[in-house]
């Protein structure tokens, strides 16, 4: 069986949260000031925060009643009952602390900007599904992925290295940003019934299943057509153009979920679009370097 602290992790989301330091590493690579070290560091934390998200959203989503029994998709640990809300809250603060211990060395090596941008994703995380408003039953998961789990990962790992941030790590945040979206997309798609009767205004739930469906076809476009244009104008070295081989990984993704409205079918297609960002950013990392 496994494991419910695994099991409250989300491992097949965790991929997102590597895709944005590899490519920010990548770049630091390119200009000769990559440290391995402060990868390491910076893999951890990320992963770390990324964990304390998926147990903060596990408990929220418990609490405000968006996971019921009715609810398609894997098991949830705290309204399931595998896991108390006490724990929950305990495991939170582990997950947190971890990423802070890092972010002590972090700051040693890269100054006091690390601390703030620890800071304010952390509270940006925890108020995702907590706090007084939580803006991600309002309509607002996106922009928060999009800005957190893409421009802030990546380019906050580049500016690990050496306090620089140059136009491939921002084009690639962008491009991580627009993936990592994608990635909550494809979940709010397939959670719009128990979403709505929860009153979580998604984005799905705000415009309905059709306009979604687009939405989410609409954003793996626009990834892969920023790619090419960085690439062609000099944004991001040409070398990046070899991105494209992977996009058409996308096409039976958009097909899916314009094909279905059926719970099991859309969870592979959010596994699916995690492993596309994946893959993206390995491309992407592998282009920056040659």
């Amino acid at each position: 069986m496994t494991n419910k602290w695994v099991l409250a992790a989300r491992p097949p989301t965790l991929l997102a949260g590597i895709a944005p330091v590899l490519i920010g590493s990548a770049s630091a690579w390119s200009d000769g000031v990559f440290a391995m070290l402060a990868f390491i560091v910076v893999l951890i934390s990320a992963l770390a925060i990324q964990i304390g998200v998926n147990f903060a959203n596990d408990l929220a989503d418990a609490e405000k009643g968006a996971d019921t029994a009715e609810r398609i998709g894997p098991l949830r640990t705290v309204s399931s009952g595998l896991i108390r809300p006490s724990e929950m809250k305990l495991g939170i603060a582990v997950a947190f602390g971890i990423a802070g211990i890092g972010g002590i060395y972090l700051i040693w090596y890269a100054g006091w900007t690390i601390a703030i941008i620890g800071i304010v994703s952390i509270i940006a995380a925890l108020g995702y599904t907590n706090g007084p408003v939580p803006y991600g039953y309002y309509g607002l998961g996106e922009v928060f992925v999009f800005i957190f789990f893409g421009l802030v990962a990546t380019a906050g790992t580049r500016y690990v290295f050496d306090m620089s941030v140059p136009s491939e790590a921002w084009v690639g945040g962008i491009v991580m940003g627009l993936l990592a979206a994608a990635v909550l997309e494809a979940n709010n798609i397939r959670d719009i019934e128990t979403d709505r009767a929860a009153r979580k205004r998604t984005v799905a739930v705000l415009i309905g299943r059709d306009r979604a469906r687009a939405m989410f076809a609409g954003t793996l476009i626009a990834a892969f057509a920023i790619t090419a244009f960085a690439s062609l104008t000099g944004l991001l070295p040409g070398m990046c153009l070899i991105t494209l081989v992977v996009a058409p990984l996308g096409i039976p993704l958009v097909q899916t979920v314009y094909a279905t409205a059926d719970g099991p079918e859309l969870i592979s297609v959010l596994k699916g679009t995690v492993q596309l960002q994946f893959l993206t950013a390995l491309m992407l990392s592998l282009g920056i370097v040659f």
